[in-house]
């Protein structure tokens, strides 16, 4: 039994618990069908008891799910045992900072918006440092190490083998923030640039003169999964990321990033803009 499951431990239980309710039937009811104790399908949808493929599809079928990805997707998060990079850091960081890293690891596309700061993913180590000096309440120089070296190791699916595609809209306030002073934010911008080369990589900025926009005020972090119903947002918020993956949820974040996206400016006119601060520093 886990005492901590993991996020993606949770979404697994979630999903299936929310298959049975369409379904109109009981954890009893559906306990019966499956053979087994009516609390290993209350364990299993908490999250805190694993389940394996077969009985995954031998749900889907007892809840009449027409949506084969959908059992599929859920039986292939049943099936990774891998134990990802970020357990290193399971007793030195919060957890929800882990699940953050086990949802990108798995997502198959990513996209952010943000105001203030540079998406975490095309961060370099001297501005996330700066960032975490100014965490409330103070982190000793050790725990700054530990989510810098963090956020680092995040960016690697950006750089694997197949990386994950990725598009992020930056407003022109977080590109002319000088975390660490103008040396660091030069070279934060001119590793933004060479980002943005990058093939699978897609940055637009969000300038002043579009004026007021959709989710002003907010860092918004889309996570694609392999079925648009298996899709994250994670908002990046003060006390801790927060995600949400209700269907209504989704659907709004869908349309406030494809608002902002058709705001900003094209791909080329973004490099543009970037270059000129680069000059200007």
């Amino acid at each position: 039994m886990r005492s901590n499951p993991t996020g993606r431990q949770l979404r697994l239980g979630t999903e299936l618990r929310k298959l049975r309710e369409r379904a109109g039937l009981s954890s009893t009811q559906a306990s019966r069908l499956l053979g087994v104790q009516q609390n290993q399908i209350s364990n299993v949808e908490a999250g805190r008891a694993g389940v394996s493929p077969e009985r995954v599809r031998t749900l889907g079928c007892h809840y009449k799910c027409p949506d084969r990805d959908l059992i599929e997707a859920l039986t292939d998060m049943t099936s990774d045992r891998t134990r990802g990079w970020w357990e290193e850091y399971r007793d030195r960081l919060p957890a929800a900072l882990l699940d953050l890293a086990e949802l990108e690891h798995h997502a198959v596309h990513l996209r952010a918006a943000v105001t203030v700061h540079i998406p975490g993913l095309l961060q370099i180590i001297d501005h996330a440092r700066e960032l975490f000096r100014q965490v409330v309440p103070e982190l000793s120089p050790p725990d700054i190490e530990h989510r810098a070296s963090f956020r680092i190791k995040r960016q690697d699916v950006l750089f694997r083998d197949r990386p994950t595609p990725y598009a992020a809209i930056i407003h022109e306030a977080a590109l002319r923030m000088q975390f660490g002073g103008p040396a660091v934010a030069r070279k934060q911008l001119q590793h933004l640039l060479a980002m943005s080369e990058r093939e699978h990589i897609t940055v637009k900025v969000l300038t002043f003169d579009a004026g007021s926009f959709p989710g002003s005020g907010q860092s918004i972090f889309y996570s694609g999964g392999p079925v648009p119903l298996l899709d994250t947002v994670h908002l990046d918020q003060s006390h801790g990321p927060t995600f949400l993956d209700a269907e209504t949820q989704l659907s709004m974040y869908r349309v406030l990033l494809d608002r902002l996206d058709g705001l900003a400016l094209k791909p080329q006119k973004s490099r543009d803009f970037i270059h000129n601060l680069v000059h200007d520093l």
